[in-house]
């Protein structure tokens, strides 16, 4: 099999939100780097938070809106990923939609646990949309909520899984 060459996402990104209509998409830039947080439990033993970006929701929640939705949605982890459902506009769903592992890892993790490779899983887990054009709201409004929500889990580290 022929090795397919390296993505370019920066490209790919401004060529979707160009195709979209959109001005040049404007990438957040930050003048310092976050510092450095070390786990303080082994992994064997850290309980572990999901939040992914990749649009996931639960049967019977509200799906995502087609553009800039900075909700969250709490998602259950001791249910199986047939029970999650999955929209967004910046990737191919068909293979999600199929397996809602790819981009919510919920059943993995679980094995991750049940394999003694982590600890636990938090009770629940948060989907949001990735993506959001404003940068403004993705920082007033949809980091704060999760940050909120993670915090509030009590958990030893979190796992963003991006889209």
């Amino acid at each position: 099999m022929d090795e397919l060459p390296p993505v370019d996402y920066i490209a790919l990104t401004r060529a979707t939100y160009d195709a979209l209509g959109y001005a040049p998409y404007q990438w957040a830039e930050r003048p310092e780097t976050p510092p450095w947080s070390p786990l303080e439990v082994p992994l064997a033993a850290a309980t572990v938070a999901l939040v992914g970006s990749g649009g996931a929701y639960r049967r019977g929640q509200v799906a995502f809106h087609w553009k800039d939705d900075t909700g969250i949605r709490r998602i259950p982890t001791d249910q199986p990923a047939t029970d999650i459902r999955v929209t967004h506009f910046a990737y191919d769903l068909e293979p999600a939609r199929e397996d809602p592992n790819i981009v919510f890892p919920v059943d993995r993790l679980r094995e991750l646990v049940d394999e003694g490779v982590i600890g636990g899983l938090a009770p629940t887990a948060i989907g949001c949309m990735g993506g959001i054009y404003s940068v403004r709201r993705t920082e007033e409004e949809l980091a704060p909520a999760i940050v909120a929500e993670v915090t509030a889990m009590d958990v030893d580290l979190a796992l963003l899984v991006p889209v």
